[in-house]
């Protein structure tokens, strides 16, 4: 039995027959011919969401991406670092004198799986600073993906991969040049080792857009690719891999006053930040009516589970798998 057909006749109830609609109503979305946007919030690269997101991307069930600059950059160090990853399935019972071992070993922990901080952040550094570099004397400035993405095509890293370059998102990405969104990059490692190089006066900030420009490059592309029937949001977790760019919306039609921008024309979040008081990623779709975001009969669709495990399930409906 397939994937999708096991999840259809297995998922009947409750947060599993969430995920069998919204995984229905996204593949009826593309069936009508709209975009769909994906955002990734926590550690999704990590999680080696690559698997199944490369693959998504390559058959062009997703359009445009909205993630953190985490996992902008953990889908391109888990690929040229994968084998000195350090799995800690017993992490639940670390004392924080073995935790500050862990980072004497230089092991940056992400729940039960440490990055190899020399392997991983610092074999990327050399590379991308000279990209950084030559931007800078050039005169050329451009977003951190984009940085990122013609790092991958040079092919300066294909010596180091560790892993199939199947299951790599951001190879797939970078050959499709799908367009993208990385708010907040600045707190990502490679935005601090940047920062730090402006710090020492060895680059200029710059050289790399901000996120003001971010978001006109969101509204651009949301303006020129919505049509009448909107774009589909995908989301993967919460916070401002999320929040940013469902707000695209709102400003094109209250700030810029364009009144014929559509809605966002589906909506699903996976989240595990339940519903409360004030909390932003926890807040019910419908919430997001009242922001301009979505309309009265936008499918909406929460998912309170690990999206470890939802998105990599919904993923494979789309796929046939």
């Amino acid at each position: 039995m397939s994937v999708k057909n096991f999840i259809t006749e297995h998922y009947k109830h409750f947060n599993a027959a969430s995920l069998v609609d919204a995984a229905k109503a996204y593949e009826k979305h593309l069936k009508e011919g709209k975009k769909m946007l994906i955002s990734l919030a926590g550690a999704m690269s990590t999680a080696e969401l690559g698997k199944s997101l490369a693959e998504m991307i390559r058959q062009k069930k997703v359009h445009i991406i909205s993630c953190t600059g985490a996992n902008l950059e953990e889908d391109v160090m888990n690929l040229v670092a994968h084998s000195q990853y350090k799995r800690v399935p017993e992490y639940r019972d670390l004392t924080p004198k073995q935790e500050r071992e862990l980072l004497y070993q230089g092991l940056n922990r992400v729940t039960d799986t440490c990055i190899p901080e020399e392997e991983a952040f610092r074999k990327l550094e050399k590379h991308i600073f000279k990209i950084w570099k030559q931007a800078e004397n050039d005169g050329k400035r451009f977003f951190p993906h984009e940085f990122l993405y013609e790092l991958i095509l040079s092919d300066e890293l294909e010596k180091y991969y560790e892993i199939p370059e199947k299951d790599s998102w951001m190879i797939a990405a970078a050959k499709q040049k799908l367009p993208m969104v990385v708010p907040g990059w600045e707190d990502s490692t490679l935005g601090n080792i940047f920062t730090s190089y402006c710090i020492k006066g060895e680059l200029k900030p710059d050289t790399m857009k901000s996120g003001i420009e971010y978001m006109m490059y969101l509204a651009d592309y949301y303006t020129q690719s919505s049509g009448s029937n909107g774009i589909g949001f995908f989301q993967i977790g919460g916070g401002i891999a999320g929040d940013f760019p469902i707000c695209v919306v709102p400003m094109l039609y209250q700030d810029l006053e364009k009144t014929d921008t559509p809605f966002w024309s589906y909506f699903c979040q996976i989240s595990d930040s339940t519903t409360s008081y004030g909390s932003y990623s926890g807040a019910v779709p419908n919430e997001k009516i009242t922001w301009g975001k979505l309309d009265i009969d936008t499918p909406k669709f929460i998912i309170e589970s690990d999206a470890t495990i939802v998105a990599p399930l919904i993923f494979a409906y789309l796929l046939n798998w």
